[in-house]
């Protein structure tokens, strides 16, 4: 899903290493990559996209990139790329700064796999709206899903059409017609308008495309919680989802989890009574843009 820094290292060193290859000899350039390429698996390894697996690791702050956070305190705010203040300026958000337990829940839905549903029922016995930040071709696919959601009180966010790497999009043509068309689609289904929420696939994300969405009128999301619940195939146990969901929560989190996962579909009325046991209200995301 994303470049890794264990890879990033490597490029950065072979240079470095052709030019031993001549002066110095075989053994010690062997030597060399050994170490340059241990040094970026190990970084690859605590660093990822939706957190670091050790609480102390600490991540460069940058207004572009792969979204990722640093975990450093159990129910504290977690490190971003950029800070809430950084992102507020192109009306980005990834948490609230607050110490009210509130939490928004969101979902990221790339296509349709029967776990949509009773994720849906369960929203529907908590009394909570959450937001699915969409791909253009799942509309096109569900359209009675799309307008459960909306008449069930749910916002419907956009993932753009084909879920690109939006980084790469250089022109605002071409960015807003990755988001054009996925309004369009939602507009055919349901008769209304699109919320202007925007979540860049896979996280990736540059200063110029956070300015293009904002000129558009979106307002763009990543997230403060998630984990990985996205290969369908190897599914998180309940443990580990409670472990990570509960674990990590923290007052103004932005949640990111996938319509997708069976995980997510058999623990939502749990994982939502046990938030609520917290002490946690669950708040439509629109409140955070307040």
């Amino acid at each position: 899903m994303k470049k890794t820094l264990s890879r990033l290292i490597y490029n950065k060193a072979l240079p470095f290493l052709k030019k031993y290859i001549l002066t110095r000899g075989a053994a010690f350039t062997l030597l060399l990559f050994i170490c340059f390429y241990a040094a970026g698996a190990a970084v690859g390894y605590i660093s990822n996209q939706y957190g670091s697996k050790s609480n102390n690791m600490s991540v460069a702050v940058s207004a572009e990139g792969n979204w990722g956070l640093s975990f450093q305190e159990e129910g504290c705010t977690p490190v971003g790329n950029a800070t809430i203040q950084e992102l507020a300026q192109y009306d980005a958000y990834y948490a609230e700064d607050t110490e009210e337990k509130v939490l928004y829940l969101t979902f990221d839905a790339g296509y349709e796999n029967g776990n949509t549903d009773p994720i849906l029922d369960a929203l529907k016995k908590h009394n909570v709206s959450a937001t699915f930040f969409v791909v253009g071709t799942y509309i096109d696919s569900e359209p009675e899903l799309i307008r459960r959601m909306a008449e069930e009180g749910h916002t419907v966010g956009n993932h753009t059409w084909h879920h690109p790497d939006m980084s790469q999009i250089s022109t605002v043509e071409t960015f807003q017609e990755e988001l054009e068309y996925v309004e369009n689609a939602y507009k055919e289904a349901t008769g209304q308008e699109m919320t202007k929420f925007y979540r860049p696939p896979q996280g990736k994300y540059s200063e110029t495309n956070l300015k293009m969405a904002q000129e558009l009128g979106y307002k763009t999301f990543f997230w403060s919680l998630a984990y990985v619940d996205w290969y369908q195939d190897d599914q998180p146990s309940r443990e580990e989802a409670f472990d990570k969901l509960l674990g990590r929560i923290h007052p103004g989190a932005i949640v990111l989890l996938h319509s997708t996962s069976s995980t997510n579909a058999e623990i939502m009325d749990e994982l939502l009574t046990k938030w609520e046991e917290m002490g946690y209200s669950i708040r439509p995301l629109s409140e955070i843009c307040d």
